[in-house]
């Protein structure tokens, strides 16, 4: 794995914590079959841009986790007939209880299929859709779900501390509540 940070602080906190490759130069980090594009969404014409003809590999499979950056600006940047998976993981992938959903495009070959879902599978469970118009309804569900759910438990909590509760056993109930409510679903 290699890393293209371009701020030299990050590149060595991430080479430390991760213990990986780093660059600033992003061509450089072409050494592999799967590039991840996980970049902010208004940095990425610039990006993919550097990257069209600087492979160092013959048909690398692009992997976009940019908000809102579709498929067709991503392959015009980069070149046409290019791999490309665009997906939308959630906030939970941080630890490991994401939910990621992915789209890809006519280039994409079955291999990279699998290459790409083990990829995000490492950051919760994974799903395909087979229009990118649907990864709009799934930033509505699970990107923004989170933020709901945490609403939800502050409203829960801020009712149990004004019938009585003290906070700590607030927040202890509430949490364990929608741990609870959650693994029961799941069970469905």
């Amino acid at each position: 794995m290699v890393i293209a940070e371009p701020d030299a602080d990050r590149r060595l906190q991430l080479s430390q914590q991760f213990n990986v490759a780093t660059t600033e130069n992003n061509p450089e980090a072409l050494l592999h079959d799967v590039v991840v594009l996980s970049v902010k969404p208004q940095l990425m014409q610039t990006v993919c841009k550097q990257l069209a003809n600087s492979t160092n590999i013959q048909n690398p499979l692009y992997v976009s986790i940019a908000a809102g950056i579709r498929t067709a600006d991503i392959a015009r940047w980069l070149g046409d007939d290019v791999a490309i998976i665009r997906c939308m993981p959630n906030t939970p992938a941080l630890i490991q209880c994401g939910a990621t959903a992915l789209y890809a495009n006519e280039s994409v070959r079955k291999t990279q299929k699998q290459q790409a879902e083990e990829i995000l599978r490492a950051a919760g469970i994974t799903t395909w859709v087979t229009d990118e118009d649907q990864l709009d309804a799934v930033t509505a569900v699970s990107g923004s779900g989170p933020a709901y759910f945490f609403l939800l438990m502050e409203a829960m909590q801020k009712t149990a501390v004004e019938l009585g509760l003290d906070g700590a056993t607030a927040a202890r109930l509430t949490l364990q509540t929608a741990l609870g409510a959650a693994r029961i679903a799941n069970e469905c």
